[in-house]
């Protein structure tokens, strides 16, 4: 299955001790993508944080080389819902202004619970 990743969802590793990728695999996706638009919002984070935040936009970085890239630029959220609903694919995210859009659209959204695993929102 297909899961479309969002910024915040790359930062959950060194933010949360999460293993996203890990986590992805248990719920049954083995498709990761991350549209350019993404990829252009952690670079501007890496610009303007500092101190741990920073460091969560870097990794988030470097994680991208264990996903598909697509071409896709644009405000990131909404590059992400028209990618869902082309690519009839779930998204991983834990904004909650995206999550009621996603919901609006009834595409499946996966989000952290208990700080501590992802799980599909029902």
């Amino acid at each position: 299955m297909k899961v479309i990743i969002d910024t915040n969802a790359l930062m959950i590793p060194v933010q949360f001790n999460v293993d996203i990728f890990e986590e992805l695999r248990r719920l049954g996706y083995d498709i990761h993508l991350v549209p350019t638009a993404v990829i252009n919002e952690l670079n501007i984070l890496i610009k303007n944080l500092k101190g741990s935040d920073r460091t969560a936009a870097k990794v988030a970085r470097a994680m991208i080389d264990r996903c598909e890239i697509i071409q896709a630029d644009g405000h990131a959220d909404d590059v992400i819902l028209n990618l869902a609903t082309d690519l009839a694919a779930s998204v991983l995210t834990n904004d909650i202004g995206l999550r009621k859009r996603l919901e609006k659209r009834d595409i499946p959204v996966i989000c952290l619970r208990q700080k501590n695993r992802l799980e599909i929102l029902p």
